[in-house]
């Protein structure tokens, strides 16, 4: 895609949703960086039926602490991976609460850290917290970059290097959401809704499925 492209096809998301956020459910950036922790896996949806009455009870790292890995694992037991994601949260809890003073660090390097955090962790919690220009590159992201010819890349951290060299500054905040949105409800992974697609005139993927109920010729 030439960087004309680029600029249109987020200046169409932009028109379509001016103001992206994470589906995730949270009250403060602490809830939110252990709701992207669970997610690792899981879905959005999953991850905020069990934090719900979660962060009900717990809004800082030192009432997690207080809750406990066993009172932790009651919470999420319904989400995957339960058992390693309790150990990881109650872990990051007591490092926030030792060396941050119950606080959230604004600062990539330092969450990541933190037990459970990984680079794609801690881009979504600079991005959405902090409203640093960073990209969260999940299958979503890797898939919309490489299928659109945006960003191609054979890792995460490739893609996501394309994406900081050619998103263009009035979308570089909000990028990351928009392509998230798009990868989940339209440019799905099995078959993607190129037919109803608002940007299908600027992506490069060959095998449009530019029917209703046509079936894709391959899977991306």
């Amino acid at each position: 895609m030439t960087k004309a492209e680029i600029f249109e096809f987020f200046r169409r998301l932009a028109e379509l949703n001016p103001s992206p956020e994470t589906e995730l459910e949270f009250g403060n950036t602490y809830q939110l960086l252990v709701a992207v922790v669970l997610s690792a896996q899981a879905t959005d949806v999953g991850v905020n039926k069990a934090t719900r009455a979660l962060f009900r009870e717990v809004t800082t790292p030192g009432q997690m602490v207080a809750l406990g890995e066993d009172g932790l694992k009651q919470h999420i037991k319904t989400i995957g991976l339960f058992n390693g994601k309790a150990k990881n949260v109650i872990a990051l809890s007591e490092i926030l609460v030792e060396r941050y003073g119950g606080e959230v660090p604004q600062d990539r390097d330092a969450l990541v850290e933190l037990p459970g955090v990984g680079r794609k962790t801690a881009n979504v919690v600079m991005n959405c917290a902090f409203g640093a220009e960073t990209f969260a590159v999940d299958t979503h992201i890797f898939r919309v970059g490489n299928r659109t010819g945006m960003a191609k890349g054979k890792t995460p951290l490739a893609v996501e290097k394309h994406l900081e060299k050619k998103v263009p500054g009035p979308f570089r905040v909000g990028a990351h959401h928009w392509l998230i949105l798009h990868g989940r409800y339209i440019c799905k992974a099995r078959t993607p809704e190129c037919w109803r697609c608002p940007v299908v005139d600027l992506c490069a993927y060959k095998d449009k499925v530019l029917a209703k109920g046509a079936r894709a010729k391959t899977a991306a």
